[in-house]
Parts: structure tokens; sequence; C-alpha cells
């Protein structure tokens, strides 16, 4: 029954992998949505689809939707990422 107790707080845990920054154990949390910000920040991005993802990732964590700006900052990393592979390949 124990291991009944301890499924909720591990599935409450989200582990990203991200193969330049190892593993790293996040909970969706305000600081997490200014994290991932911060690192939208730090990318150039070129694409109009991306930029609009962070637009609306920030505004959604700002006004206290944090798991939908979590998903919505994630989004704008990835298509900042496929657009800036298509750009090298």
């Amino acid at each position: 029954m124990s291991g009944m107790i301890a499924l909720p707080v591990v599935l409450s845990l989200l582990v990203l992998v991200s193969s330049d920054q190892g593993l790293r154990v996040t909970t969706e949390s305000a600081e997490y949505c200014a994290a991932l910000s911060h690192r939208v920040t730090l990318l150039r991005i070129t694409s109009d689809a991306a930029s609009a993802l962070a637009e609306e990732g920030r505004r959604l964590c700002a006004t206290g939707h944090v798991r939908s700006g979590i998903a919505k900052l994630r989004r704008a990393l990835r298509a900042s990422r496929q657009a800036e592979a298509r750009i090298a390949g």
C-alpha cells in the first residue's frame, strides 16, 4: 500500500531529459515558468510561430495559468529548435 501513496508524488514530478544539460527534475511552478521563459529569451527565435508561442506562454504564466504557460513555452523551444535545424540542414 505504501507504493500507492508514492505514486501521486512521482506523477506530480516532471522529468525532462536534455542532451546538453543532463537530467532535470522539475515541478510545474511559477519558478519553472520563469526558467523556461529565460531559456526562450536566450534563443534567437526566427520563427513567427515559436515567437507567438513564447509570448502566449509568458502571458499565461504571468496570469497564473502555469501548466498552460509551461506547455506553450516548451512548444516554443521545440519550434525554435526545429526552425534552426531546417536552416542549418
